[in-house]
């Protein structure tokens, strides 16, 4: 059974997406630390376990699907559905989109933290975003 699952998340897009996604984010909060000069132990093991955990998950996901044959396609848009060009979503790869969702601002956060240019639109929506979550982006003058 896990072999099979290992198999099924190495060759789906939703999971190497999610996985390239996470790199970059690991790869720009430790520029951004160094940048900033608060390379922080706890908050790099917080950020470390936190990407543990949403791989596992995933991982644990599949089987679900593996077992359950699950199809959440009935909750996405056609539209995107035809974007996408997918004839079934499981719930691994429903939350592998989600996680992906996550790690992007994640990333548009890092890029502006790190000085990389970022769209102004982008920045603004990412700046209005995080303002009620967080306060790490720098109010702008």
């Amino acid at each position: 059974m896990i072999q099979e699952t290992l198999k099924l998340l190495t060759g789906n897009s939703f999971f190497e997406i999610l996985l390239i996604a996470v790199v970059l984010d690991t790869i720009l909060g430790v520029l951004r630390a160094i940048k900033e000069h608060k390379f922080n132990s706890c908050v790099g093991i917080d950020g470390a376990i936190r990407k543990a955990a949403m791989l596992l998950s995933v991982g644990l996901l599949m089987l679900v699907d593996i077992i359950m044959h699950i199809n959440v396609l009935f909750m996405i848009p056609d539209k995107y559905i035809q974007l996408l060009g997918i004839q079934k979503m499981g719930v691994c790869e429903f939350f592998c989109l989600l996680f992906v969702l996550y790690e992007a601002v994640s990333i548009l956060k890092n890029m502006t933290l790190c000085g990389l240019p970022v769209p102004e639109r982008v920045k603004n929506y990412i700046q209005k975003f995080l303002s009620d979550m967080t306060d790490e982006l720098p109010e702008e003058d």
